[in-house]
């Protein structure tokens, strides 16, 4: 399909999301931008979340998750439940209770302005370096679909992708957010779903074989009980999906600060509540769809990609489906990584205007000038990282700085835990030292595990490792002091 065909119709598509942003973005005080003025529909919310919860990488690799692990991952998915359902139990009365509009301003109230800030500052990390990742890879793949054959150089098509997320968020924030990760996830089904009836188009079978195909995959294996050695068993990635819901839910901005968009503490818990559920069959839906994949490839004699994370790219957009396909992937991919990375850039913009310049509050003279100043800054900021990305042209690199900025969710989870199951005040200007030292630790736990434990690897549940680290770190510096929440 011709370039051209493909920016016409991601034109059409980013004007979609410009008219919900001019219909959502009417009232431009910080309160709506950054609550929305706490009236978003829970049963809205829910179904965006799905969108921002995935992403582009996910929607890129996951053949090569399922060439690696099978569907194991779906252990993983059955611990989220468990831990939404710690979410709408334990963290998100807290979040209303406090009337939080950025959720680490807890820290400031438990333990104080040290801790808050350097709450604050790990999640700007983690999510600066996670959003600019993410769109790096569907940058990429414009590059490569449609800016090389005209010339545009990598830099233009990632100034392009990031002004377009600023030009729709930049004027209702999180109210033009929800509505727009309710059209981006769908868009998103809908590419995978066209994706598999295409496939099975070209193999010739029906819906009832096609499911019968990804029966008898060597790859449609779920659970796994044989070796505590193997980073697939049931337990670590059951575990693993509890904290890692936990902390990339729970204790995220990004993610909650939709849910605290909610007109009340009840909706929003439905919200958590349908938004886990409805996740389940979307994973396994995406998961099969890379069954598909490999089974395609098989069938049909096609030489695997060098790269796992090329798969899906490559059969999509190189000929071997209907050039229909190509188009559904585009925006499919597009719609994956926007719904992430808008969202993103709407909880960057919130937590340094609340968290770091204490500038949330819509009464205050020049508060929406800061926040939109701060808006925009951020954008900026995406883009120098994506490009800075670019330069390095090593994979191995970028996965490191992806894995380290993971890394970042460890000392949340151990400051959070201590806060809400602790009674104990610590010594706050020494909680930057151990939310440090605590990740400087694991790493060397994990990158010397196997002579440690005795061949034993850490898998996701470092995380778990980290959180305990800053967990024993804070015991240490404990003070009799009582708590005021």
């Amino acid at each position: 399909m011709a370039p051209v065909y493909i920016i016409c119709i991601l034109f059409a598509y980013f004007i979609l999301l410009l008219l919900i942003s001019w219909y959502t973005g009417k009232d431009r005080s910080n309160a709506a931008f950054f609550l929305g003025n706490r009236k978003s529909p829970w049963y809205i919310v829910a179904f965006g979340m799905i969108g921002a919860t995935l992403s582009g990488v996910t929607f890129i690799s996951i053949p090569g998750w399922v060439g690696e692990s099978n569907l194991s991952y779906m252990q993983m998915v059955l611990g989220f439940l468990a831990g939404y359902y710690v979410i709408a139990t334990v963290l998100m009365p807290l979040y209303y209770r406090l009337n939080l509009t950025s959720i680490y301003s807890y820290l400031d109230i438990r333990f104080g302005k040290s801790s808050y800030k350097t709450g604050a500052w790990f999640f700007l990390l983690s999510r600066l370096l996670g959003a600019s990742f993410r769109v790096y890879l569907m940058a990429g793949v414009l590059q490569l679909t449609v800016s090389d054959a005209w010339s545009v150089p990598f830099y233009g098509t990632v100034a392009m992708t990031v002004l377009l997320i600023w030009l729709y968020t930049f004027r209702g924030g999180i109210k033009t957010i929800i509505w727009t990760d309710t059209l981006q996830t769908l868009f998103m089904l809908i590419a995978a779903g066209a994706t598999i009836l295409a496939i099975a188009g070209e193999l010739q079978l029906d819906l009832a074989s096609l499911a019968g195909e990804i029966y008898r995959s060597d790859h449609s294996r779920i659970f796994y009980f044989d070796s505590w050695m193997d980073n697939r068993h049931f337990v670590r990635q059951f575990v693993s999906g509890i904290f890692l819901a936990i902390v990339m839910t729970g204790l995220d901005q990004d993610m909650m600060q939709k849910n605290l968009s909610c007109r009340n503490l009840s909706e929003a818990k439905r919200n958590m509540y349908w938004f886990s559920l409805s996740l389940v069959p979307v994973k396994l839906l995406l998961l099969s769809l890379g069954v598909i994949l490999l089974v395609f490839i098989s069938s049909e004699g096609i030489p695997l990609p060098e790269r796992a994370d090329d798969i899906f790219p490559v059969i999509a957009t190189q000929g071997f489906l209907p050039s229909y396909i190509m188009v559904f992937f585009i925006v499919g991919l597009v719609a994956a990584t926007y719904s992430s990375a808008d969202s993103t850039l709407t909880a960057l913009t919130t937590s340094f205007t609340v968290d770091i310049l204490n500038r949330g509050s819509q009464n205050r003279p020049g508060a929406v000038r800061t926040r939109t100043i701060v808006h925009a800054a951020m954008a900026i900021m995406l883009g120098i990282i994506i490009i800075f990305f670019r330069i390095l042209n090593d994979q191995s690199i970028i996965s490191t700085l992806f894995t380290v900025a993971g890394y970042t969710y460890g000392p949340l989870l151990g400051m959070f835990a201590f806060g809400i199951f602790s009674h104990y005040q610590v010594r706050d200007r020494y909680v930057p030292v151990i939310a440090i030292a605590s990740p400087a630790v694991t790493l060397l736990l994990d990158t010397y595990s196997e002579i440690i434990f005795g061949g034993y690897t850490f898998g996701f549940e470092i995380l778990l490792v980290n959180g305990l680290l800053t967990l024993t770190g804070l015991f240490m510096i404990r003070t009799q002091g009582k708590t005021t929440v």
